[in-house]
């Protein structure tokens, strides 16, 4: 699906991480390989350390957090927030929807739009696309789009195919409306066939977690997991990505009328440095143009990585330039989306500690 905006701009991206950082080293004695095989592993996929939340810490502390740290420095007020849109596929509870504790919590006027939306690797783009319609509205001016998630929870410590990327973490990011004629390009594809590929499978109302779906199983690779814990397809996942994401860049860029050398960067969803290596070569562009450091110094945070990628790697020069960026999101659901646009000059880029 093509999709296009017009007039709206982001102005500031604040990224939450926690504290606790875990060595790859610290957890191979989790894993049923030798330390040699794991070692090589993390060699070839970019494995290094990962950021995760204490027991107990969920995404609404994240969020609020950060929130507070903006409101308190005076970066946001609380009167001028029109809608807050979550995307997490960790919420604090079934019900009620996460944003409208967050909007409880920090005391937001009554007067506005909550929303949480169940999306994952995509959910930067999801979140996004949601933003920018809801600035259609006249009484929305700003837009207040958290991507938090604490998937570390619900991963098992003796999986190495997911154990090891997996980070947790939030991000703000502050949506507007823009003065000037700017034209936001995007794509959306989503493929519910093949949800398998990336799921949880127990815990929801189709499973209910019960002492069966919590005991560990090997898998035919070695790894032990249960029915309550991620299960990732690696492979289908891969070649998922390398079929898909390539022509949607190619048709985005298209639909702009650019060239792929225009784009200065692209800030894409953190799977792996190997995987990330990979696209760069398919789409044609240089590895530089494309950061794949996020996995190996924080951990692969869903909807989160791409914020920060952004605050990591692009933190000064989006503070007083613009640049010509191209975000793409592809994963759970599967679902794989991109969004073209000028960001620069922004009131904040920063990333803090929870």
């Amino acid at each position: 699906m093509k999709l296009l905006f017009h007039n709206k701009k982001i102005s500031g991206i604040l990224t939450i991480l926690p504290d606790k950082e875990v060595l790859f080293e610290d957890e191979m004695d989790n894993y049923n390989f030798s330390h040699a095989k794991s070692l090589k592993l993390k060699l070839a996929m970019g494995y290094n350390k990962h950021r995760i939340v204490e027991k107990g810490v969920c995404v609404s502390d994240l969020c609020c957090y950060g929130l507070n740290y903006l409101i308190e420095s005076e970066k946001i007020s609380r009167d001028e927030i029109d809608a807050l849109v979550l995307v997490t596929q960790s919420p604090d509870h079934f019900m009620p929807p996460t944003s409208n504790i967050i909007q409880g919590k920090l005391g937001l006027k009554r007067d506005m739009i909550c929303l949480d939306i169940n999306q994952g690797c995509a959910g930067f783009i999801i979140g996004l696309i949601q933003s920018f319609m809801l600035l259609d509205q006249p009484e929305i001016n700003k837009v207040v789009l958290l991507n938090a998630d604490v998937l570390s929870q619900k991963v098992s410590k003796r999986d190495r195919n997911s154990n090891p990327l997996i980070g947790d973490g939030a991000s703000v990011t502050i949506v507007e409306r823009s003065n000037c004629d700017s034209v936001i390009y995007g794509r959306i594809q989503m493929d519910g066939s093949r949800a398998e590929a990336l799921m949880i499978p127990a815990g929801g109302f189709r499973e209910p977690s019960s002492v069966e779906t919590a005991v560990m199983k090997e898998d035919v690779n070695g790894n032990f997991r249960s029915r309550d814990n991620l299960v990732m397809k690696g492979d289908e996942v891969f070649n998922f990505v390398q079929l898909e994401v390539p022509s949607m860049i190619k048709s985005l860029l298209e639909d702009a009328a650019i060239d792929k050398d225009c784009v200065d960067y692209y800030m894409f969803h953190q799977p792996n440095r190997f995987m990330l290596h990979k696209l760069a070569d398919k789409i044609g562009v240089p590895h530089e143009k494309l950061p794949s450091n996020i996995v190996e110094n924080f951990g692969n945070a869903s909807g989160v990585s791409i914020p920060t990628n952004i605050t990591f790697n692009l933190e000064k020069r989006l503070l007083k330039e613009k640049l010509n960026l191209c975000f793409a999101g592809f994963g759970v659901g599967l679902t794989w989306g991109s969004l073209l646009m000028k960001v620069g000059n922004l009131s904040f880029c920063e990333q803090i500690n929870y």
